[in-house]
């Protein structure tokens, strides 16, 4: 093993970490070096079903990874209502932190793990995967041509799919209110909330309300939902330009990953924002200075599909970036990149709006 390579110590043996696991052996920086779960049991048929190194460490606890002085960060997949308790533990003991989302059940519990990181130096990072994939940047190059795209005046995001199946329904961890109570908004809501944050350059709106008609189950756990956000002209900044967007999210509808960015002059969409239809590459179209014709019988320009190679899976990308930053604080005595961390609470901050927006009967709730 490269003395150079980040060492990851997975924490929870959840379905996400088999991927995760995964990107961590393909990345060029970093490997898995200890496997924790509540028994040894599970966590050796972890390393065995996902095909590890006999050198990975087996352990039959979480503390036991978290007390290892070999491991430099974890990735940690655990139920939310479990990040604050082992995710604070972890970056006490000095490990950097790479969270699976939801990050925390609320915004609170999410300060106290990110204090936690801040006091002893080190790197957050949320498991959002689809902002690593080269695809990413390349929308922000467009959506920052003022020529082509014009302002961002509207965006809409969409995060659906549906199992099929009672047992998921029923006893999925997303959807029981003691592991993870936020269900469908803090699953794949937090993709949605999040490519809206992400595309507004992080900043938050100043009303949030959700929409009418959420579905909950009998747990009361959220199933379907959907919400928007406005931003005010001459709010929080000089040249703060009205914008709306408008997510759903659900786990009983079919597969739909769509995000649409709406400018006065150009729009972007994508259908598999969240997870590429493929792994090598990913696409989108761009359509810039369209009219209609005469007689309204068709359109001036067609939409122009633009195809973005990835030479990695965009999981791989997320633990490269993350392992560099933990590379660089390690050895050379760099700062923790605060970003990360921002993103992932302006997320939470949302996701607690609509929450209260939701108790009130779905009334605007100012930031």
């Amino acid at each position: 093993m490269d003395e150079n390579h980040i060492r990851f110590g997975i924490v929870g043996c959840a379905q996400i970490a088999r991927k995760v696991s995964r990107a961590i052996g393909l990345s060029y920086n970093s490997t898995v070096y200890a496997v924790g779960s509540r028994s040894f049991e599970k966590a050796k048929k972890f390393a065995l079903n996902n095909k590890l190194p006999d050198s990975v460490k087996i352990y039959g606890s979480y503390d036991e990874v978290l007390d290892d002085p070999n491991v430099d960060a974890v990735y940690m997949p655990l139920p939310t209502s479990l990040h604050v308790r082992w995710a604070v533990l972890a970056a006490t003991k000095k490990k950097h932190l790479l969270l699976e989302k939801p990050t925390a059940l609320n915004t609170s519990e999410l300060d106290q793990i990110l204090e936690a990181c801040r006091l002893n130096g080190v790197q957050f990072m949320d498991g959002t995967m689809w902002l690593h994939h080269p695809r990413s940047p390349k929308i922000k190059e467009l959506l920052a041509d003022t020529k082509l795209f014009g302002k961002l005046k509207s965006i809409h995001s969409t995060c659906t799919f549906y199992n099929g199946t009672p047992d998921f329904l029923e006893n999925n961890i997303r959807v029981k209110p003691e592991l993870d109570a936020l269900g469908v908004l803090g699953d794949v809501g937090w993709y949605c909330i999040g490519a809206i944050l992400w595309a507004t350059d992080n900043l938050l709106p100043n009303t949030v309300m959700a929409l009418p008609g959420p579905t909950r189950n009998e747990a009361g756990v959220l199933m379907a939902c959907g919400g928007s956000l406005t931003w005010l002209a001459g709010k929080e900044e000089d040249d703060q330009e009205e914008k709306v967007a408008t997510f759903y999210c659900s786990f009983l509808s079919n597969v739909c990953l769509d995000l649409s960015l709406h400018g006065t002059n150009g729009t972007i969409h994508l259908k598999d924002h969240i997870i590429p239809c493929k792994e090598s590459s990913a696409s989108l179209e761009f359509t810039s200075g369209a009219q209609f014709t005469k007689l309204h019988l068709g359109w001036t320009v067609e939409p122009k599909k633009i195809e973005v190679v990835s030479e990695v899976p965009q999981e791989t990308s997320m633990v490269q970036e993350f392992a560099r930053l933990v590379g660089n604080i390690k050895n050379h005595g760099s700062c923790p990149e605060d970003k990360w961390s921002e993103s992932s609470r302006n997320i939470q901050i949302v996701i607690d709006a609509i929450n209260k927006s939701l108790d009130l009967g779905c009334k605007n709730v100012d930031m």
